[in-house]
């Protein structure tokens, strides 16, 4: 039977992982979304207007995963299921 001194020490790890690795993937995506726009933009500038309205809406769905990895990791810091009171 673990304690719950190790389950809350492997949350903490799991919260310090989430909020990381959601961070680091949201900012490699938000760079190369914005690098093939500049890239278009470049290539044909009329088309400037319409490749900033889809890039606005890609960089919030990106943007979504680090705010339900902080979601998860609140969950697992203050409402941790496997811990016994």
């Amino acid at each position: 039977m673990t304690s719950n001194g190790f389950i809350l020490g492997m949350s903490a790890v799991a919260v310090g992982l989430l909020i990381g690795l959601g961070a680091l993937g949201a900012g490699i995506g938000d760079g190369l979304v914005s690098s093939r726009v500049v890239e278009g933009t470049a290539r044909q500038p009329e088309a400037r207007a319409s490749l900033l309205g889809i890039m606005f809406i890609a960089v919030g769905i990106i943007e979504a995963l680090p705010i339900i990895a902080v979601g998860i990791a609140l969950f697992l810091l203050f409402a941790n299921p496997l811990v016994t009171k």
